[in-house]
């Protein structure tokens, strides 16, 4: 672990290191993949780009809503634009999804994460893996593409849907809308309780990512695991800009949680899962990317970012990075809610170049308000 409290500013990061990296001349050449050099990304809904159809959040539900709809084309709307074949499935693999919007990865990228899977989607069918949305699990995939290509680097982002978030976000969604009470002290038990479990799966995820990777041939140490936490898509109690009372943050925010139940989500729970996760990377190995600061500054409500308007267009610096609450009869979809949008996959994909280029340790990655998805920092973690 690099114990420095250096910062790498994108602007400045090595091109010719990144280019190294992604074509095999940093690290050992693999014996198993012959082919180009490849990049993969698997696990969850945090990478496969879901939300990705969105840049910005508006309250209009017409039209291009204020332009921040990218699946508006001709007068109407076609998500495949944004999703291409897998909207039908609901892995929802975006255009934006943050391997794409990496810059200066000069390799083959392929990405195999689906929206709502599980650990037990990740493992090989052989280590006890389960389909997923008519997919073989993603490590069989991942052994196929290693096969055909030089795999040098698997971003990995999994855990989360063990852990219950979906189950989590709508009770406290819930308990500001219909009941008047917090969720943090249920959730928090649940979450707990579930944990120890959890990153137990995402143990044996690595273990089986890199069990397909031996299977082609590929020695230790010729290619690399980068494990990576979770941003928080909701702002703390100070940093919301509507009131906790009344209905504004219902029904234009599109952020319904109690100020205690932000803080929670922020302060604690948050945090307490990219702990555990950079637990887990360093017990197997793997490096570590902790993106819970990633959106800090353009979360849903934040007082630093604002809803497009007719006369305010979406920007990366102004807007929101992570999709707003829906229930999916006016914009899109549920399942898109509280992900990061085409503009947080974006900056999170700059944070994936910056940790490409440093070759070992545990970082993290942060968003500056008030600049676009290029003003993003990578700090050596102690």
């Amino acid at each position: 672990m690099i114990a420095s409290a250096r910062t790498v500013r994108l602007a400045v990061a090595s091109l010719t290191t990144l280019f190294a990296l992604f074509n095999g001349t940093g690290t050992a050449h693999a014996t198993g993949g012959t082919g180009p050099a490849a990049v993969v990304s698997m696990g969850d809904s945090y990478i496969s780009g879901e939300a990705g159809r969105w840049q910005g959040n508006s309250d209009d539900t017409s039209g291009s809503r204020d332009g921040t709809d990218r699946a508006y084309v001709g007068g109407s709307y076609d998500p495949t634009v944004v999703y291409g074949p897998t909207y039908a499935s609901g892995c929802d693999r975006s255009d934006t999804a943050e391997i794409n919007s990496a810059p200066g990865l000069n390799a083959t990228r392929f990405n195999i994460a689906c929206s709502g899977a599980t650990t037990a989607n990740v493992l090989r069918a052989s280590d006890g893996g389960q389909s997923f949305k008519g997919e073989a699990p993603q490590a069989d995939q991942l052994a196929r593409i290693a096969a055909s290509n030089n795999v040098q680097t698997v971003v990995l982002s999994i855990g989360g849907n063990d852990l219950g978030f979906t189950s989590v976000i709508t009770s406290c969604v819930e308990d500001y809308e219909l009941w008047y009470s917090y969720c943090n002290g249920s959730q928090q038990q649940k979450i707990a309780a579930a944990l120890p479990g959890a990153m137990a799966g995402v143990g044996k995820a690595i273990d089986s990512v890199n069990a397909a990777m031996a299977s082609d041939g590929y020695a230790p140490g010729s290619y690399r695991i980068i494990l990576q936490s979770y941003p928080s898509p909701i702002p703390r109690s100070s940093e919301n800009r509507y009131s906790e009372s009344g209905w504004a943050r219902t029904s234009t925010g599109g952020c319904p949680f109690w100020d205690g139940d932000s803080d929670w989500a922020r302060d604690t729970l948050i945090p307490e899962i990219s702990s555990a996760l950079r637990n887990v990377a360093d017990a197997k190995g793997v490096q570590f990317l902790d993106l819970e600061n990633a959106l800090q500054g353009h979360e849903v409500c934040s007082t630093s970012t604002q809803l497009a308007t007719p006369t305010q267009a979406p920007s990366a610096a102004t807007s929101e990075w992570a999709r707003f609450l829906t229930t999916g009869m006016t914009q899109g979809t549920e399942q898109e809610s509280f992900h990061p949008n085409a503009y947080g996959e974006q900056a999170l994909g700059h944070c994936l170049s910056l940790i490409a280029a440093q070759s070992s340790g545990d970082w993290s990655c942060t968003d500056t308000p008030g600049e676009d998805t290029s003003g993003m920092t990578l700090s050596a973690m102690p």
